[in-house]
């Protein structure tokens, strides 16, 4: 029991550690795919899965990574259907995600740490959240294993690669689903809507010049993995909450960024 108290932070290390690889190597695949919008989307509509898994007593990482999908999956369909901006689209289901979230757990009469969900709260992570975590590892290496060919070449010319016979749809459904389970694995470590900072700002100094998307995907990893260790004991030295201080980061990273290189 002892080692336990004298060892509580090696659990919230592991999985920063691991966030911070996963993160930016998920987000080198969907600015590539110029779905990074995406994620801003799921990370709102993680909200009221997780208040309706709650109520229904399931996990709320089940209900989370579904209602990020079934978000971006409605986000898809109206944009296509009615021919409206995607971007549009988008902005609304994001806001009234996260304004459903906010009105179910009243409703519901659940309790939920909004801070802790939207923010993060790494002090308090536990083996649930390592296993999460590990498990939005294994899932995105698959991904990777049996359908990178695939990724990079819809990331360079959609439409060839379905005319081509790969079936697009179902590739961009896995990947939704990919990256629900990275944003709900890394609600630990800088919750589900600063996670959009470690998705991006690492992707952006991986992708200058990068021979390859597998090239981009390790230095952004790489990028990532310092920037979240960073902050973690920067956090820890200075009794501060280590996912704000990593989204600022992030954006201290963007500022260095080489101007040539922005987009």
């Amino acid at each position: 029991m002892s080692f336990v108290n004298t060892n509580w932070w090696i659990i919230p290390l592991v999985i920063t550690l691991f966030s911070g690889l996963l993160c930016p190597a998920m987000g080198t695949i969907l600015i590539t795919h110029k779905r990074l919008l995406q994620v801003n989307l799921i990370s709102h509509c993680v909200l009221p899965g997780l208040a309706l898994a709650l109520a229904l007593g399931v996990h709320p990482s089940i209900g989370g990574v579904f209602s990020g999908l079934l978000g971006s999956l409605l986000a898809e369909h109206w944009t296509n259907k009615r021919s409206q901006n995607y971007e549009a689209v988008m902005n609304i289901i994001l806001a009234g995600s996260l304004g459903l979230g906010v009105l179910l757990i009243p409703l519901l009469g659940i309790r939920i740490d909004l801070e802790a969900v939207l923010f993060g709260d790494l002090l308090t992570a536990n083996f649930g959240d390592l296993i999460r975590t590990f498990l939005a590892f294994f899932v995105f290496a698959c991904l990777m294993i049996f359908g990178y060919d695939k990724l990079v070449y819809v990331g360079l010319d959609p439409e060839g690669a379905r005319a081509s016979g790969i079936k697009v749809d179902s590739l961009n459904l896995a990947l939704g689903f990919t990256t629900a389970l990275v944003i709900v694995s890394s609600m630990s470590a800088v919750g589900v809507i600063l996670v959009v900072a470690l998705l991006s700002t690492p992707t952006l100094w991986g992708l200058i010049q990068a021979p390859s998307l597998w090239v981009a995907m390790i230095r952004s990893a790489i990028f990532g993995l310092c920037i979240s260790i960073l902050g973690f004991f920067l956090a820890f030295q200075f009794n501060l909450s280590p996912g704000p201080l990593i989204s600022v980061l992030c954006v201290a990273g963007l500022a260095i960024l080489p101007r040539k290189n922005k987009s």
